[in-house]
């Protein structure tokens, strides 16, 4: 049978790519809404929250062995009510249900799934089940819930009471107003050093997370101490990253994570939020080192986000899925003999080149694209020239990937989510600063023309599939799109996204921000209630919310000439100063902003008719603890309004600490040699 003729549960209806492949189980599913929880409470049954997302490898295993089983689906239909969640659509219900699952001592994990009252507080909860062990819990669960309802509801209040006392007050330390250090700096830095990996870089543990913070961190460190270990371990880092298969050496792109501590073998899931901080790194170290390695990797991975991530109406995906046709990674691997014969004609060393062997590599007798050897080795080896293996490379790259675009593609979690687009054009804005390609700047600006006409209206709203969701965005959104609207500005000078940028600010500020704890919540004040409000204020893989829009408050202060805002950055960070520096791999975006604190951040006034070559020129240059601002002629903002170019047909160029300026100059390297003279190591 078709799935087409297929009976459908209520998910069909849904915007959720994850809640769309669950719309055909026998399962009778409800999104998440009033609906489901009046129901549970009418019919006083448990409700059961299943929590995933569309390219997580275990979930499609559950539903496939469990959702789609009609038995099973009998047992959660007669005793519960059955909530399925996509949590990157809807991250606040999956924070609330993670922290419960792991209070009960539980490991976290996808998929998550939470049994709780009809009030929604939470009295068990796990991950994955095989079938028969599912079973067996429902029955189980049901049973004890009939019987023991008072013990259930008992422990589910003091549960529920544990989720909603505040991270703040947890980690808030008594000091206000600590100063910000190099010392600070250098105890965070030995912090990373001491969990770093010496042979294949990142932290020296399995499975291997990007946490591009992390090194975006390090590279500041780098640039505030001239501490050369800080940069070795940032470029080892990087090498082995791309060299390993967690990145896709035929397409572009990095997957997820490694499951071992050589990158080789990935989750070969793609996510947009991990390869739009990637640009960002991989821009920024070019911009320090200059090694055509990291340009290569950029302009590839942007070549896979216009290629299989970018719709048509330039908004950008969110994943690609790990498995295809069922089988984990399928879409990615080769036979040694599969990738001779696509480049028979080709110098045999790429079978040497990607560590290619006949019984293969990985699992199944195929291989994962895995580049072992330094490029400096193994051209010596080969007796090659670099010109020599970039292009037998490339060729090699075109065929391999027109063979492997007729295969079954993984599937694409096609929603659009307004946080991660956000993030991406960061990405793209850092990449377009290293390397001053317009298309960079062109693919932004369309996304942003995107996320405006489909996600933004009074307020941010948070996923698009064809239509918009009801779901008003978090403070994730907001944040990154704030700070996509402020490197929109530092791009372009257009005064509008600043503008945007300060609006959007004033909103956060009504809808989210605690005043009384000085963080904000990570939903607005109109959004329903749950058990629980969060307040986001640790790095995972994404950094943390908070932490992105205390950077947003500093920039913007300076920007625009605010000290409000610069006040409430430095707040934030410093009720949590000891955190930060105690936990750096936790709170590596919070040492950013501290970086920033310590080193005086420049503010770079450019006047000139040639405003976008001679930003180009600077812009090129690293340079962390800087803002970029400038007008061919003339602005109202505070910092340029009365900065004039006395020579129109020449370029001035202001370099000011704190509103306090130097003599202006009329060249880049002038400029350049001002701000290294106030913030030299």
């Amino acid at each position: 049978m078709q799935q087409d003729d297929k009976k459908t549960n209520r998910l069909i209806n849904a915007t959720s790519p994850y809640l769309l492949q669950h719309a055909y189980n026998p399962v009778d599913w409800y999104e998440w809404g009033e609906e489901a929880l009046a129901k549970s409470k009418k019919e006083n049954k448990p409700i059961l929250v299943s929590i995933g997302y569309s390219s997580c490898h275990w979930c499609h295993v559950m539903e496939h062995e469990s959702f789609e089983n009609e038995d099973i689906a009998a047992i959660m239909n007669e005793n519960f009510v059955s909530i399925k969640v996509d949590r990157e659509e809807r991250p606040d219900i999956d924070q609330i249900y993670m922290d419960a699952v792991q209070a009960m001592g539980i490991n976290g994990g996808w998929p998550l799934n939470v049994f709780i009252t009809p009030d929604q507080k939470p009295f068990y909860g796990g991950t994955y089940f095989p079938p028969a062990n599912w079973s067996q819990l429902l029955l189980q669960i049901s049973k004890v819930y009939k019987e023991k309802r008072d013990d259930i509801n008992k422990s589910a209040d003091e549960l529920s009471k544990k989720l909603a006392a505040s991270d703040i007050d947890r980690f808030r330390q008594s000091d206000k107003n600590p100063e910000f250090t190099n010392e600070g700096m250098t105890s965070m830095y030995t912090a990373l050093a001491s969990k770093f990996d010496n042979t294949w870089g990142g932290v020296d543990k399995a499975p291997k997370f990007v946490m591009p913070t992390q090194w975006l961190f390090l590279l500041r460190h780098y640039a505030k101490t001239n501490n050369q270990r800080a940069l070795e371990m940032v470029e080892l880092t990087l090498k082995k990253m791309a060299m390993g298969g967690l990145y896709d050496q035929v397409g572009g792109g990095f997957a997820r994570y490694s499951v071992d501590g050589k990158w080789f073998a990935p989750h070969f899931e793609k996510m947009l939020y991990d390869n739009a901080q990637l640009l960002s790194l991989y821009s920024e170290a070019y911009s320090i080192i200059h090694d055509d390695f990291y340009k290569r990797i950029v302009y590839e991975t942007v070549e896979w986000l216009k290629r299989e991530m970018t719709g048509s109406d330039g908004g950008f995906y969110s994943a690609l899925d790990a498995d295809s046709e069922g089988e984990e990674g399928k879409y990615y691997v080769w036979t040694k003999q599969e990738l001779e014969n696509i480049t028979q004609n080709q110098p045999s060393w790429l079978s040497d080149y990607y560590s290619l062997a006949d019984s293969g590599n990985w699992e199944h007798g195929k291989n994962i694209l895995f580049i072992d050897q330094w490029e400096d080795d193994f051209i010596k080896t080969h007796q090659l020239t670099k010109e020599q293996l970039h292009s037998e490379l490339s060729i090699a790259k075109e065929k391999l990937l027109k063979v492997r675009d007729n295969r079954v593609k993984p599937g694409l979690d096609d929603k659009v989510l307004t946080g991660w687009n956000a993030m991406t054009i960061q990405g793209l804005l850092d990449a377009y600063a290293a390397f001053g390609d317009e298309a960079f700047l062109k693919l932004a600006t369309n996304n942003m023309a995107f996320l405006e006409k489909n996600l933004i209206e009074q307020k941010v709203y948070r996923s698009f599939k064809g239509k918009r969701s009801t779901v008003e965005g978090f403070l994730e959104d907001y944040a990154f799109l704030i700070q996509a609207y402020i490197a929109l500005y530092q791009s372009t000078f257009d005064e509008h996204w600043l503008t945007k940028a300060n609006a959007w600010m004033d909103y956060t500020q009504t809808h989210f921000y605690d005043e009384q704890e000085g963080y904000f919540h990570f939903s607005g004040n109109n959004a329903e209630k749950l058990i629980a409000r969060k307040k986001e204020i640790f790095d995972n893989v994404i950094p943390s919310s908070n932490g992105v829009m205390a950077r947003n408050l500093f920039h913007l202060g300076i920007l625009l000439d605010n000290s409000d805002y610069q006040s409430q950055a430095q707040k934030m960070l410093s009720q949590i100063n000891e955190l930060v520096i105690g936990e750096p791999a936790y709170m590596s975006h919070w040492g950013i902003l501290y970086s920033e604190m310590v080193s005086p951040m420049a503010e770079i006034v450019i006047v000139s008719p040639q405003l976008t070559s001679v930003a180009k020129e600077l812009r090129k240059n690293y340079l962390p603890f800087s803002l970029l601002m400038g007008t061919e002629s003339q602005s109202e903002l505070p910092l340029i309004a009365e900065k004039v170019n006395p020579d129109g047909n020449e370029a001035t160029i202001y370099v000011c600490f704190n509103k306090t300026c130097k003599l202006p100059v009329h060249t880049v390297k002038e400029a350049l040699e001002q701000i290294s003279a106030y913030q030299k190591p």
